[in-house]
């Protein structure tokens, strides 16, 4: 582990403080937007809908990343992980099951949105509360797992992030990571193109589908822009939440 005012193997300054600047404007936006569609889903009553839980749900992940990020910028810029061993374990934890979280609601929102646009009926909240109860356990659950020997948590190549350690090449870690990929990549892959392509033939209109760690860290941020900030009843719950006097008008009508 490198120490303080050191520079980690095999990087140079510009790099090190390049990673590290990143990472926080990363983690700023991300927690910056995310906080806002949060804050606008628990302070207005027309947003608390089924299916804008699914979008809390990927605003609360996407929130968790940013939260990680913010660790990984700080360590960066001391040039040294101050966390210890156990801080690593914890960060790596925290870091992929958010990660995981995130990408499970995305395949939720695609489901929920193919099941409201070609059902042609509304998500009920049992359905939405059940979709976040399984997102968040199961994310838990494959993110225990390197906790308790199945896979393995240690610092990236810089040496001020926790994550997988891509680097094993053994056969415990590579059933871990083909077996956690099927579930947690190529399945709510599949869920949401899937979901997307038959929106698009059920409405006849184009439909996409909205990770090294700087990408994987700009993911909240658009995420937010995507389905939060581009929904348009959101837009209307932002506006209402910041003018106290569109609030006000709005109630005496």
């Amino acid at each position: 582990m490198a120490e303080s005012g050191t520079l980690p193997t095999g990087f140079g300054e510009l790099e090190v403080l390049a990673v590290g600047t990143v990472l926080l404007v990363e983690a700023l936006s991300g927690l910056s937007l995310n906080s806002l569609t949060i804050f606008c889903f628990c302070k207005n009553p027309e947003l608390r809908t089924p299916s804008h839980l699914l979008v809390l749900s990927l605003a609360l992940s996407d929130s968790g990343i940013s939260l990680n990020a913010l660790m990984a910028a700080t360590s960066s810029l001391l040039r040294r992980w101050p966390y210890g061993s156990e801080g690593c374990q914890v960060h790596g934890f925290q870091g992929f099951a958010t990660v995981l979280a995130s990408i499970c609601s995305s395949a939720a929102i695609a489901w929920g949105r193919y099941h409201h646009y070609c059902t042609r009926s509304r998500l009920d909240w049992n359905t939405a509360v059940s979709l976040v109860f399984f997102v968040w356990l199961s994310s838990a659950f494959w993110a225990t797992l390197p906790l308790l020997g199945w896979g393995h948590y240690d610092r990236e190549p810089l040496g001020t992030c926790c994550t997988l350690d891509y680097s094993r090449r053994d056969r415990n870690f590579t059933s871990f990571l083909f077996t956690m990929a099927f579930f947690n990549f190529l399945l709510p892959l599949f869920i949401t193109v899937i979901s997307y392509r038959l929106m698009e033939q059920k409405l006849g209109k184009t439909g996409r589908p909205p990770v090294p760690a700087l990408i994987a860290k700009a993911v909240p941020t658009v995420n937010a822009i995507n389905y939060a900030l581009g929904s348009e009843m959101v837009h209307r719950g932002i506006w209402q939440c910041l003018s106290p006097q569109k609030r006000e008008r709005d109630r005496e009508q």
